[in-house]
């Protein structure tokens, strides 16, 4: 194609034997004339190569072929596509309105494992689209957070403190006691501990809803069960 092209150019910008006419950069000042139809076919033929290699130069540069450039053009589009190398979620993307809910039940479950598995799906490390500084988790509901339950003697050795902020101010209450005033601190403070440390983790910590008992306000986002793998957060009696 290149020769073609080159010979097709030298055609069209050479002067013949019969035309002695000056050249200016590299045009002939006199018109082709009807005794010499090579210059029109060859300037005819330079143009169609030119056309078609330029054709060929844009559709190297196209990501997307042309029957599916639509897709960058819908609205309703969301999420990573395979022709963008990097990609970085939108607001659109990560709209609390559109996430799942998902719903535990804390029974018999051991507090750790429990807790892990939930801020697996709070920072929504369990889909392809995860970003670390992004919020794309789901949100978790948890019931019968005074059930939940704990392995070996930490029923009695696991320790809780917090601090008035005055003088002496340190109370300190084992598992077993924490658990009898406020059940639902315990797994707060678990899933807590697991998330980032900032703004981020602050905003993700209220995706969490624990309640005591098997009831919870939320039956209009239809939570489905939270998925769990680990067949070790029952609790073997």
């Amino acid at each position: 194609m290149a020769m073609a092209y080159a010979t097709s150019s030298s055609v069209m910008f050479g002067t013949s034997q019969n035309n002695r006419s000056p050249v200016l950069f590299g045009f002939s000042t006199m018109a082709a004339s009807a005794s010499s139809p090579k210059h029109i076919i060859g300037a005819r033929t330079s143009r169609n190569f030119q056309i078609r290699c330029e054709e060929q130069k844009v559709q190297q540069r196209t990501l997307a072929p042309v029957e599916q450039r639509w897709m960058f053009t819908d609205s309703d589009f969301k999420g990573p596509d395979v022709w963008n190398k990097t990609w970085y979620p939108k607001a659109e993307d990560h709209v609390n309105t559109e996430k799942t809910w998902y719903v535990v039940d804390a029974t018999d479950k051991i507090l750790g494992r429990m807790a892990s598995a939930i801020a697996v799906h709070i920072r929504g490390k369990n889909l392809p689209t995860y970003t670390p500084s992004v919020d794309m988790g789901a949100f978790v509901i948890v019931v019968n957070a005074e059930k939940v339950a704990v392995s070996g003697k930490k029923r009695l050795q696991k320790l809780y403190r917090r601090h008035s902020g005055r003088p002496g101010g340190m109370t300190v209450e084992t598992f077993d006691q924490l658990q009898q005033r406020i059940p639902e601190r315990i797994i707060e403070h678990a899933v807590r501990g697991m998330l980032p440390k900032g703004r981020l983790g602050r905003d993700l910590f209220t995706h969490l809803k624990v309640y005591e008992g098997p009831d919870h306000p939320h039956q209009a986002q239809k939570p489905i069960d939270l998925p769990i793998r680990d067949k070790r957060i029952q609790k073997q009696t």
